[in-house]
Protein backbone atom coordinates (compact mmCIF):
# COMPACT_ATOMS: atom_id res chain seq x y z
CA UNK A 1 0.00 0.00 0.00
CA UNK A 2 1.07 3.76 -0.56
CA UNK A 3 1.32 5.97 1.64
CA UNK A 4 1.79 8.70 -0.98
CA UNK A 5 -0.91 11.27 -0.54
CA UNK A 6 -0.59 14.15 -3.39
CA UNK A 7 1.72 17.08 -3.37
CA UNK A 8 2.06 20.51 -1.79
CA UNK A 9 3.45 23.65 -1.30
CA UNK A 10 6.74 23.68 0.67
CA UNK A 11 5.61 28.09 1.78
CA UNK A 12 1.71 28.21 1.77
CA UNK A 13 0.97 25.11 2.56
CA UNK A 14 -1.84 24.22 -0.36
CA UNK A 15 -2.47 20.47 -1.08
CA UNK A 16 -2.55 19.29 -4.59
CA UNK A 17 -3.08 16.47 -6.44
CA UNK A 18 -0.44 13.60 -7.16
CA UNK A 19 0.11 14.85 -10.76
CA UNK A 20 3.07 16.38 -13.11
CA UNK A 21 2.93 19.89 -11.46
CA UNK A 22 6.14 21.98 -9.54
CA UNK A 23 5.26 25.17 -8.69
CA UNK A 24 2.25 26.56 -6.29
CA UNK A 25 0.04 28.64 -8.55
CA UNK A 26 -0.87 30.50 -5.55
CA UNK A 27 2.45 31.67 -4.20
CA UNK A 28 4.79 29.98 -6.72
CA UNK A 29 6.40 28.37 -3.91
CA UNK A 30 8.09 24.49 -4.69
CA UNK A 31 5.49 21.34 -4.62
CA UNK A 32 6.80 18.72 -2.70
CA UNK A 33 5.33 15.16 -1.79
CA UNK A 34 3.20 14.72 1.35
CA UNK A 35 2.63 11.17 2.87
CA UNK A 36 0.30 9.42 5.97
CA UNK A 37 3.28 8.92 8.41
CA UNK A 38 0.87 7.54 10.77
CA UNK A 39 0.12 4.57 7.85
CA UNK A 40 3.85 3.71 7.53
CA UNK A 41 4.67 1.05 10.13
CA UNK A 42 7.73 -0.49 8.99
CA UNK A 43 10.56 -1.69 10.82
CA UNK A 44 14.39 -1.71 10.78
CA UNK A 45 14.34 -5.39 10.00
CA UNK A 46 11.69 -5.31 7.38
CA UNK A 47 13.79 -2.89 5.80
CA UNK A 48 16.84 -4.81 6.11
CA UNK A 49 15.52 -8.38 4.74
CA UNK A 50 14.79 -6.15 1.57
CA UNK A 51 17.07 -6.22 -1.86
CA UNK A 52 19.54 -3.57 -1.69
CA UNK A 53 18.44 -0.58 -3.70
CA UNK A 54 16.67 2.40 -2.85
CA UNK A 55 12.79 1.00 -3.26
CA UNK A 56 13.76 -0.83 0.20
CA UNK A 57 12.44 2.40 1.69
CA UNK A 58 9.22 2.36 -0.61
CA UNK A 59 6.90 3.75 1.78
CA UNK A 60 8.68 6.79 1.84
CA UNK A 61 8.71 7.49 -2.17
CA UNK A 62 6.15 9.13 -4.18
CA UNK A 63 4.58 5.95 -6.48
CA UNK A 64 0.92 4.84 -6.32
CA UNK A 65 2.28 1.43 -7.78
CA UNK A 66 5.24 -0.52 -8.24
CA UNK A 67 8.31 0.34 -9.06
CA UNK A 68 9.38 0.41 -12.72
CA UNK A 69 13.14 0.58 -12.94
CA UNK A 70 16.25 1.53 -10.34
CA UNK A 71 16.45 -2.25 -9.07
CA UNK A 72 19.94 -2.21 -8.81
CA UNK A 73 20.27 1.72 -8.08
CA UNK A 74 21.15 2.92 -4.62
CA UNK A 75 22.35 1.14 -1.60
CA UNK A 76 26.31 2.39 -2.59
CA UNK A 77 28.96 2.05 0.31
CA UNK A 78 29.77 4.34 3.08
CA UNK A 79 33.25 4.15 2.93
CA UNK A 80 35.22 4.51 6.51
CA UNK A 81 37.89 6.37 5.61
CA UNK A 82 40.69 5.95 8.19
CA UNK A 83 43.81 7.06 6.17
CA UNK A 84 42.48 9.94 5.00
CA UNK A 85 40.81 10.85 8.30
CA UNK A 86 44.84 10.35 9.56
CA UNK A 87 45.72 13.06 7.10
CA UNK A 88 42.80 15.91 7.61
CA UNK A 89 43.35 14.80 11.59
CA UNK A 90 39.89 13.64 12.30
CA UNK A 91 38.62 10.68 14.18
CA UNK A 92 35.96 9.35 12.21
CA UNK A 93 35.17 10.20 8.41
CA UNK A 94 32.91 8.55 6.14
CA UNK A 95 32.73 9.07 1.94
CA UNK A 96 29.05 7.92 1.22
CA UNK A 97 30.44 6.83 -2.50
CA UNK A 98 27.58 7.38 -4.80
CA UNK A 99 30.45 7.40 -7.82
CA UNK A 100 29.23 3.65 -8.02
CA UNK A 101 25.99 3.60 -8.06
CA UNK A 102 24.31 1.55 -10.87
CA UNK A 103 24.18 2.12 -14.13
CA UNK A 104 25.35 5.52 -14.62
CA UNK A 105 27.75 5.96 -11.95
CA UNK A 106 26.51 9.18 -10.11
CA UNK A 107 23.56 9.96 -7.42
CA UNK A 108 21.08 10.88 -10.16
CA UNK A 109 20.32 7.07 -10.78
CA UNK A 110 18.18 7.75 -7.48
CA UNK A 111 16.30 10.66 -8.31
CA UNK A 112 15.85 9.31 -11.88
CA UNK A 113 14.69 5.96 -10.45
CA UNK A 114 11.34 7.59 -8.98
CA UNK A 115 11.05 10.11 -11.47
CA UNK A 116 10.65 7.91 -14.18
CA UNK A 117 8.74 5.18 -12.31
CA UNK A 118 6.51 8.53 -11.37
CA UNK A 119 6.37 9.31 -15.39
CA UNK A 120 5.32 5.83 -16.89
CA UNK A 121 2.55 6.20 -13.87
CA UNK A 122 1.11 9.58 -15.08
CA UNK A 123 1.70 8.70 -18.93
CA UNK A 124 4.09 10.69 -20.10
CA UNK A 125 5.88 8.62 -23.47
CA UNK A 126 8.93 10.92 -23.63
CA UNK A 127 11.43 11.11 -20.94
CA UNK A 128 13.60 14.22 -20.41
CA UNK A 129 15.65 16.51 -18.49
CA UNK A 130 18.13 19.62 -19.03
CA UNK A 131 21.45 18.22 -17.40
CA UNK A 132 24.97 19.30 -16.72
CA UNK A 133 25.96 15.43 -17.71
CA UNK A 134 25.55 12.90 -14.92
CA UNK A 135 21.45 13.76 -15.20
CA UNK A 136 21.33 13.14 -18.84
CA UNK A 137 23.46 9.77 -18.79
CA UNK A 138 20.85 8.38 -15.72
CA UNK A 139 17.60 9.41 -17.78
CA UNK A 140 19.09 7.61 -21.05
CA UNK A 141 19.89 5.03 -19.23
CA UNK A 142 16.55 4.04 -17.38
CA UNK A 143 14.89 5.88 -20.53
CA UNK A 144 16.24 2.49 -22.38
CA UNK A 145 15.49 0.15 -19.71
CA UNK A 146 11.84 1.50 -19.95
CA UNK A 147 11.32 1.77 -23.41
CA UNK A 148 10.88 4.90 -23.62
CA UNK A 149 11.63 7.97 -26.17
CA UNK A 150 14.51 10.06 -24.39
CA UNK A 151 15.78 13.57 -25.39
CA UNK A 152 18.14 15.15 -23.10
CA UNK A 153 18.96 18.54 -23.70
CA UNK A 154 23.37 19.72 -22.56
CA UNK A 155 24.89 22.65 -22.78
CA UNK A 156 27.44 22.48 -25.37
CA UNK A 157 30.64 22.97 -23.69
CA UNK A 158 30.14 19.27 -21.66
CA UNK A 159 33.20 16.79 -20.91
CA UNK A 160 33.61 14.45 -24.29
CA UNK A 161 32.93 11.08 -21.17
CA UNK A 162 29.35 13.05 -20.31
CA UNK A 163 28.50 13.01 -23.34
CA UNK A 164 29.82 9.74 -24.87
CA UNK A 165 27.62 8.09 -21.25
CA UNK A 166 24.28 9.49 -22.72
CA UNK A 167 24.66 8.86 -26.43
CA UNK A 168 25.85 4.63 -25.74
CA UNK A 169 21.76 4.48 -25.00
CA UNK A 170 20.73 5.97 -28.41
CA UNK A 171 18.48 8.73 -26.84
CA UNK A 172 18.02 12.31 -28.68
CA UNK A 173 20.89 14.57 -27.69
CA UNK A 174 20.71 18.58 -27.87
CA UNK A 175 23.33 20.36 -27.53
CA UNK A 176 22.46 23.82 -26.40
CA UNK A 177 24.86 26.87 -26.69
CA UNK A 178 24.66 28.67 -23.87
CA UNK A 179 25.45 27.45 -19.70
CA UNK A 180 22.99 25.15 -17.97
CA UNK A 181 20.71 27.71 -16.47
CA UNK A 182 20.34 29.01 -20.20
CA UNK A 183 19.38 25.04 -21.30
CA UNK A 184 16.83 25.19 -18.40
CA UNK A 185 15.08 27.98 -19.07
CA UNK A 186 14.47 25.94 -22.76
CA UNK A 187 13.51 23.06 -21.22
CA UNK A 188 10.59 25.02 -19.15
CA UNK A 189 9.37 26.07 -22.13
CA UNK A 190 9.16 22.98 -24.35
CA UNK A 191 7.91 20.86 -21.30
CA UNK A 192 4.56 23.45 -20.89
CA UNK A 193 4.25 23.36 -24.95
CA UNK A 194 5.19 19.53 -25.90
CA UNK A 195 4.14 18.30 -22.61
CA UNK A 196 7.23 15.88 -22.35
CA UNK A 197 8.27 14.60 -19.12
CA UNK A 198 11.29 15.98 -17.76
CA UNK A 199 12.26 14.62 -14.56
CA UNK A 200 13.67 18.26 -13.16
CA UNK A 201 11.14 20.15 -14.35
CA UNK A 202 7.26 19.38 -14.27
CA UNK A 203 8.64 16.11 -12.61
CA UNK A 204 10.64 17.80 -10.42
CA UNK A 205 8.24 17.10 -7.40
CA UNK A 206 9.13 13.13 -7.61
CA UNK A 207 12.44 13.29 -8.80
CA UNK A 208 13.59 15.15 -6.63
CA UNK A 209 12.24 12.64 -3.29
CA UNK A 210 14.74 9.94 -4.77
CA UNK A 211 17.38 11.60 -2.78
CA UNK A 212 15.94 11.27 0.34
CA UNK A 213 17.56 7.76 -0.28
CA UNK A 214 20.78 8.76 0.65
CA UNK A 215 19.86 9.88 4.13
CA UNK A 216 17.97 7.07 4.58
CA UNK A 217 20.85 4.62 3.54
CA UNK A 218 23.43 7.00 5.47
CA UNK A 219 21.43 6.44 8.74
CA UNK A 220 21.01 2.53 8.11
CA UNK A 221 24.56 1.81 7.19
CA UNK A 222 25.63 3.58 10.18
CA UNK A 223 23.56 0.94 12.33
CA UNK A 224 20.46 3.79 13.02
CA UNK A 225 22.20 6.56 13.65
CA UNK A 226 22.87 10.21 12.19
CA UNK A 227 26.29 11.31 11.79
CA UNK A 228 27.11 14.69 13.80
CA UNK A 229 28.14 16.24 10.08
CA UNK A 230 27.11 15.89 6.40
CA UNK A 231 28.76 17.45 3.59
CA UNK A 232 26.42 18.26 0.45
CA UNK A 233 27.87 19.33 -3.01
CA UNK A 234 25.33 22.04 -4.22
CA UNK A 235 24.21 22.33 -7.79
CA UNK A 236 20.29 23.26 -8.37
CA UNK A 237 19.71 22.58 -4.62
CA UNK A 238 17.81 19.15 -5.12
CA UNK A 239 20.23 16.99 -3.14
CA UNK A 240 20.98 18.59 0.85
CA UNK A 241 17.25 19.43 1.31
CA UNK A 242 16.19 16.13 0.74
CA UNK A 243 18.82 14.62 2.96
CA UNK A 244 17.38 16.47 5.80
CA UNK A 245 13.96 15.68 4.60
CA UNK A 246 15.16 12.48 4.96
CA UNK A 247 16.98 12.62 8.24
CA UNK A 248 13.85 14.10 9.25
CA UNK A 249 11.20 11.33 8.04
CA UNK A 250 13.52 8.24 9.72
CA UNK A 251 12.35 10.07 13.02
CA UNK A 252 8.93 10.25 12.50
CA UNK A 253 8.64 6.64 11.54
CA UNK A 254 10.57 6.44 14.47
CA UNK A 255 13.04 4.14 13.01
CA UNK A 256 16.19 6.77 14.19
CA UNK A 257 16.21 8.68 16.85
CA UNK A 258 18.78 11.51 18.36
CA UNK A 259 20.12 14.31 17.25
CA UNK A 260 19.41 15.43 13.54
CA UNK A 261 23.27 16.27 11.88
CA UNK A 262 24.69 19.72 10.77
CA UNK A 263 24.25 19.89 7.23
CA UNK A 264 26.78 21.77 5.00
CA UNK A 265 27.20 22.87 1.54
CA UNK A 266 29.79 23.05 -0.67
CA UNK A 267 30.10 24.47 -4.01
CA UNK A 268 33.35 25.83 -6.65
CA UNK A 269 34.57 29.08 -5.70
CA UNK A 270 33.61 29.44 -9.62
CA UNK A 271 29.68 29.00 -8.99
CA UNK A 272 29.18 29.41 -5.22
CA UNK A 273 25.79 31.70 -5.32
CA UNK A 274 24.75 29.64 -1.94
CA UNK A 275 27.67 30.03 -0.06
CA UNK A 276 27.85 33.66 -0.95
CA UNK A 277 24.21 33.81 0.08
CA UNK A 278 25.03 32.13 3.99
CA UNK A 279 28.19 33.86 4.60
CA UNK A 280 26.61 37.42 3.57
CA UNK A 281 23.03 36.57 5.54
CA UNK A 282 20.57 36.41 1.82
CA UNK A 283 17.41 35.61 2.51
CA UNK A 284 17.91 33.78 -1.25
CA UNK A 285 20.72 33.27 -3.88
CA UNK A 286 21.77 35.83 -6.29
CA UNK A 287 22.61 34.99 -9.77
CA UNK A 288 26.23 34.39 -10.99
CA UNK A 289 27.67 33.23 -13.80
CA UNK A 290 29.43 29.85 -13.98
CA UNK A 291 33.57 29.98 -14.24
CA UNK A 292 34.84 26.21 -12.90
CA UNK A 293 35.88 23.09 -14.09
CA UNK A 294 32.96 21.35 -11.67
CA UNK A 295 31.01 21.89 -14.42
CA UNK A 296 28.08 19.19 -13.02
CA UNK A 297 27.45 21.69 -10.14
CA UNK A 298 27.72 24.74 -12.23
CA UNK A 299 24.62 26.07 -11.79
CA UNK A 300 24.63 29.94 -11.30
CA UNK A 301 20.98 29.87 -10.27
CA UNK A 302 19.99 26.74 -8.04
CA UNK A 303 16.26 25.94 -8.32
CA UNK A 304 16.14 25.15 -5.00
CA UNK A 305 18.66 27.58 -3.16
CA UNK A 306 15.83 29.16 -1.31
CA UNK A 307 15.85 25.43 0.51
CA UNK A 308 19.72 24.88 1.11
CA UNK A 309 19.75 27.53 2.89
CA UNK A 310 17.25 27.09 5.06
CA UNK A 311 18.40 23.63 5.99
CA UNK A 312 21.80 24.42 6.31
CA UNK A 313 20.76 27.55 8.75
CA UNK A 314 18.23 25.02 10.34
CA UNK A 315 20.66 22.41 11.62
CA UNK A 316 23.63 25.41 12.43
CA UNK A 317 25.40 23.88 9.61
CA UNK A 318 28.17 25.76 6.99
CA UNK A 319 29.38 26.48 4.02
CA UNK A 320 32.59 26.50 1.60
CA UNK A 321 33.44 27.90 -1.64
CA UNK A 322 36.63 25.59 -3.34
CA UNK A 323 39.14 27.07 -6.12
CA UNK A 324 39.45 24.75 -8.87
CA UNK A 325 42.84 24.11 -7.64
CA UNK A 326 41.72 22.93 -4.44
CA UNK A 327 39.17 20.80 -6.44
CA UNK A 328 42.15 19.11 -7.43
CA UNK A 329 43.97 18.39 -4.86
CA UNK A 330 40.48 16.78 -2.96
CA UNK A 331 40.38 14.60 -5.84
CA UNK A 332 43.86 13.35 -5.67
CA UNK A 333 43.97 13.27 -2.03
CA UNK A 334 41.04 11.04 -1.88
CA UNK A 335 42.04 8.56 -4.67
CA UNK A 336 45.82 8.30 -3.16
CA UNK A 337 44.34 7.85 0.38
CA UNK A 338 40.91 6.19 -0.12
CA UNK A 339 41.12 4.38 -3.88
CA UNK A 340 38.16 6.21 -4.80
CA UNK A 341 38.24 8.48 -8.25
CA UNK A 342 35.44 11.30 -7.95
CA UNK A 343 34.75 13.26 -10.44
CA UNK A 344 35.31 17.72 -9.56
CA UNK A 345 31.58 17.95 -7.84
CA UNK A 346 33.20 15.74 -5.60
CA UNK A 347 36.46 17.22 -5.32
CA UNK A 348 34.38 20.24 -4.28
CA UNK A 349 32.65 18.34 -1.38
CA UNK A 350 35.82 16.95 -0.25
CA UNK A 351 37.59 20.24 -0.41
CA UNK A 352 34.35 21.97 1.38
CA UNK A 353 34.91 19.60 3.81
CA UNK A 354 38.64 20.28 4.53
CA UNK A 355 38.40 23.71 4.26
CA UNK A 356 35.25 23.46 7.10
CA UNK A 357 37.60 21.62 9.24
CA UNK A 358 40.94 23.51 9.04
CA UNK A 359 38.55 26.68 9.99
CA UNK A 360 37.17 24.82 13.22
CA UNK A 361 33.89 24.41 11.84
CA UNK A 362 33.76 20.63 12.29
CA UNK A 363 35.66 19.35 15.19
CA UNK A 364 37.94 16.92 14.81
CA UNK A 365 36.42 14.37 17.04
CA UNK A 366 33.05 14.72 15.53
CA UNK A 367 31.45 12.32 13.09
CA UNK A 368 31.62 13.51 9.47
CA UNK A 369 29.68 12.03 6.09
CA UNK A 370 31.05 13.63 2.86
CA UNK A 371 29.20 12.99 -0.33
CA UNK A 372 30.67 11.69 -3.31
CA UNK A 373 28.52 11.91 -6.04
CA UNK A 374 30.05 11.12 -9.63
CA UNK A 375 32.87 8.86 -10.91
CA UNK A 376 36.35 10.88 -11.90
CA UNK A 377 36.23 8.52 -14.64
CA UNK A 378 33.92 10.26 -16.58
CA UNK A 379 35.83 13.67 -16.86
CA UNK A 380 39.25 12.10 -16.20
CA UNK A 381 40.68 14.87 -18.46
CA UNK A 382 40.31 17.17 -15.20
CA UNK A 383 43.54 15.49 -13.61
CA UNK A 384 45.42 14.52 -16.68
CA UNK A 385 48.16 17.19 -16.26
CA UNK A 386 48.69 15.89 -12.23
CA UNK A 387 49.22 12.85 -13.65
CA UNK A 388 52.94 11.08 -13.76
CA UNK A 389 53.72 9.82 -17.13
CA UNK A 390 54.54 5.82 -17.63
CA UNK A 391 58.20 4.92 -17.13
CA UNK A 392 58.82 3.08 -20.41
CA UNK A 393 61.18 0.33 -20.66
CA UNK A 394 62.49 -2.52 -23.51
CA UNK A 395 61.36 -5.65 -22.63
CA UNK A 396 65.03 -6.65 -21.53
CA UNK A 397 65.09 -7.17 -17.81
CA UNK A 398 68.51 -5.85 -17.65
CA UNK A 399 66.71 -2.48 -18.27
CA UNK A 400 64.36 -2.75 -15.58
CA UNK A 401 66.97 -3.86 -13.11
CA UNK A 402 68.74 -0.39 -14.29
CA UNK A 403 65.36 1.37 -13.20
CA UNK A 404 65.14 -0.19 -9.85
CA UNK A 405 68.18 0.41 -9.07
CA UNK A 406 67.68 4.16 -9.67
CA UNK A 407 64.35 3.83 -7.86
CA UNK A 408 66.18 2.25 -4.48
CA UNK A 409 68.84 5.30 -4.36
CA UNK A 410 66.24 8.02 -4.80
CA UNK A 411 64.00 6.17 -1.88
CA UNK A 412 67.47 5.65 -0.03
CA UNK A 413 67.88 9.28 -0.74
CA UNK A 414 64.57 9.89 0.53
CA UNK A 415 64.75 8.65 3.95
Amino acid sequence: MSAFLGLQCHLCKTVFPGEASYVCDRCLGPLEPIYDYAAIAVTRAQIESRPKNLWRYRELLPIAGEPRTGFNSGFTPLVRCTRLAARLGVSELYIKDDSVNHPTLSYKDRVVSVAATRAQELGFRVLACASTGNLANSVSAHAARLGMECCVFIPDNLEPGKVQGSAIFNPTILAIAGNYDDVNRLCTQVADRFGWGFVNINLRSYYAEGAKTLAFEVAEQLGWRYPQHLVSPVAGGTLLPRILRGFRELKQVGLVDGQLPKIHAAQAAGCAPVVHALQNGLEAPELVRPDTIAKSIAIGNPADGHQVLESVRGTGGSGAAVSDEAIIDAIQLLAETEGIFTEPAGGATLGGAIDLIQRGVIPPDESIVVCVTGNGYKTAEVTRERMKAPVRLSRAFRDFEAWAATRDAEVSRAT
